[in-house]
């Protein structure tokens, strides 16, 4: 009988220790309800894939640091015009940093499916992996296509060989349909490249499979921009992710991303017209035929407090033949005005807040904390919706000094800077809709933290 007492009494440890550990598993996504949904992590959290270093004195640093790659993103997004050349980059092995990306998707690429944790990304198309082999990919996590039974090269002549961004190589002559494969080089983040096969095989979404999946299998990078284990592209053009899935998501897709700060960064990215929020304000998607993959709206004004900011129209339409205008992108950090369209919000937020400003970083309006009680409501005026900016979304706090900074700065002030740039730190906790078959973009609070 004692026996079997102290039996039972190791069983019942055993029992709520396993239990304990499935209760808290904080990394799995609790928005993971439906098929096509898929846990959102960032980099910095503590359910990162990546170990990154993690932020030694305040989340402020942190996000300095970040946001100081948004010039090169920017001049990479205003880079983004059809032509009819080819642009060339060199390649050369170089140092691998997870320096743009800043979200990443758990996805399974193959058959079976090797995990793969990819930035998403609003303003690309095409998605790419690194691959068995690659030089200068510094991710222990490489693709391996021979170990696929679904993978294979897509010919240099099929139509999405020509429709890559980029320089792609094909033999002018002498080859027929089926005996070569498709190489190309395409720069990503401003100051990177890399060369890859295209390639197709199943790419895995939750518990969604999407078959023959064409993408690029990367052989050697150049730079400190390219993810490490890729990049999923969600833009609006025929290799991305929207397009190549056909009618299985109906053109429509959402995301919510968790707050940089939040302890356990895992929001979630919804595939697919069903579970989307059926009550939310949206706004006409434009479309650039310049630009064909981003994502612009029509932003007509903004207000700070009660007060509609004066900011000449040119500032803030949409020209597609220039490609100004009003985007919103996963990829960049802070949001960006083109310079007379900041210095205009800037100018009416400091005239509401009392007190002496400093520049820190990428921010040239951050005052003592105590004073943002008195900080005034940012709100964005789109076509036909209103986004009023959470405080959270507006300011960003220092915790090695008593200090708050206003989160938005100018766009680079370079020839190619006409784009203002909706970026993530102000999407944080919102629900961003995009739905490319009816052309519009709904955006609602939600806090996914």
């Amino acid at each position: 009988m004692a026996l079997s007492n102290v039996a039972a009494y190791f069983f019942l440890i055993i029992l709520l220790i396993s239990t304990r550990v499935f209760a808290f598993d904080s990394c799995v996504s609790n928005s993971n309800k439906g098929n096509s949904d898929l846990s959102v992590i960032h980099i910095y959290g503590n359910c990162s894939p990546f170990n990154p270093p993690k932020p030694s004195s305040s989340w402020i640093n942190t996000v300095i640091n970040m946001a100081s790659k948004d010039p090169r993103r920017l001049s990479y997004l205003s880079s983004l015009v059809v032509s009819k050349k080819p642009t060339i980059v060199p390649i050369a092995p170089g140092q691998q940093l997870f320096n743009i990306g800043n979200y990443v998707v758990r996805v399974k690429m193959g058959t079976p499916g090797q995990q793969m944790y990819m930035v998403m990304d609003t303003s690309n198309d095409a998605a790419w992996v690194p691959c068995s082999g690659c030089v200068g990919c510094s991710s222990t996590t490489l693709f391996a296509p021979t170990t696929s039974s679904t993978y294979g090269s897509v010919d240099c002549f099929v139509p999405e060989c020509t429709q890559l961004r980029g320089s792609f190589s094909c033999p002018s002559t002498g080859s027929v349909s089926g005996s070569s494969a498709c190489f190309f080089n395409q720069s990503y983040g401003g100051d990177s490249s890399f060369y890859a096969t295209l390639s197709r095989d199943s790419l895995g979404l939750a518990n969604d499979v999407v078959p023959n999946y064409a993408f690029g299998c990367i052989s050697s990078i150049s730079g400190n921009s390219i993810p490490p284990q890729g990049l999923l592209g969600l833009g609006r053009g025929s290799m991305s992710l929207m397009s190549q899935s056909g009618s299985l998501y109906s053109g429509v897709f959402s995301y919510c991303l968790p707050s940089f700060k939040s302890y356990y960064f895992s929001g979630s990215l919804k595939l697919g017209p069903v579970g989307q929020p059926k009550n939310i304000k949206t706004t006409p998607l434009l479309k650039n035929p310049r630009r064909p993959s981003l994502y612009y709206v029509n932003l007509t004004s903004v207000s700070v407090g009660r007060v509609q900011v004066p900011i000449a129209t040119e500032h803030l339409a949409f020209d597609p033949n220039t490609g100004a205008g009003t985007i919103i992108d996963s990829g960049t950090v802070i949001t960006r005005f083109v310079q007379p369209a900041y210095e205009a919000i800037r100018d009416e937020f400091r005239k509401q807040v009392n007190g002496t400003f400093i520049s820190l970083g990428a921010f040239d309006t951050c005052f003592a904390s105590p004073n943002e009680a008195g900080a005034p409501t940012i709100t964005l005026h789109f076509e036909g919706m209103d986004l009023k900016l959470p405080m959270e979304n507006t300011l960003i706090h220092s915790s090695a000094t008593p200090l708050a900074c206003l989160a938005i700065a100018a766009a680079p002030n370079n020839v190619n800077s006409v784009l203002n740039v909706i970026a993530n730190l102000q999407q944080q906790n919102l629900r961003i809709l995009f739905d490319t078959a009816n052309s519009r973009v709904g955006i609602a609070r939600e806090v996914c933290n």
